[in-house]
C-alpha cells in the first residue's frame, strides 16, 4: 500500500494571508482618510444671508418620499417575480417569499406617499 504525500503549501499560503490582511489593513486606512479629508474640504455652514429651513424641509421631504417610494416598488417588482416563479415551479417557499416581498413592497410605497409629507408638516410647523 503506497502512501502519497500530500503537497500542502502552508507556508506560502501564510505568507498570503499575511499579505491579504496588510493589504486590508492599508486599504481601509486610505478609505479612512480620504473620508476625512473629503468631510474637511466641504462647506457647511451657509456663507452669507438667513437660512430658509421650509425650503430645506420641502427638498428633504420630496427626496425622501421619492427614494422610500421607488425603494418600495422595487421590493413590490421582485415580490411578483418571486410569486411568479413560485407558481411557476409549484415551490410553496418562492410563493410565501413573493407575498411577503410584495407585501413589503407596498407598505414601503404607502409610507411614502402619506407619513413621510405627514413628517414634513410637522418639522414645518416645529420650526
Amino acid at each position: 500500500m503506497k502512501y502519497i504525500k500530500k503537497n500542502t503549501n502552508n507556508q506560502s499560503s501564510n505568507k498570503l494571508t499575511k499579505r491579504c490582511k496588510i493589504a486590508k489593513k492599508i486599504n481601509v486606512a486610505i478609505i479612512a482618510a480620504l473620508t476625512i479629508m473629503t468631510m474637511a474640504a466641504m462647506t457647511v455652514f451657509a456663507a452669507t444671508g438667513k437660512v430658509d429651513t421650509t425650503d430645506f424641509i420641502n427638498k428633504t421631504v420630496t427626496v425622501l418620499q421619492s427614494v422610500v417610494s421607488l425603494i418600495g416598488a422595487g421590493l413590490g417588482v421582485w415580490g411578483v417575480v418571486n410569486l411568479i416563479e413560485g407558481y411557476g415551479n409549484d415551490n410553496p417557499g418562492a410563493k410565501s417569499q413573493g407575498v411577503k416581498q410584495l407585501m413589503a413592497g407596498l407598505g414601503l410605497v404607502l409610507l411614502g406617499i402619506v407619513v413621510v409629507p405627514i413628517l414634513g408638516t410637522m418639522m414645518k410647523s416645529a420650526m
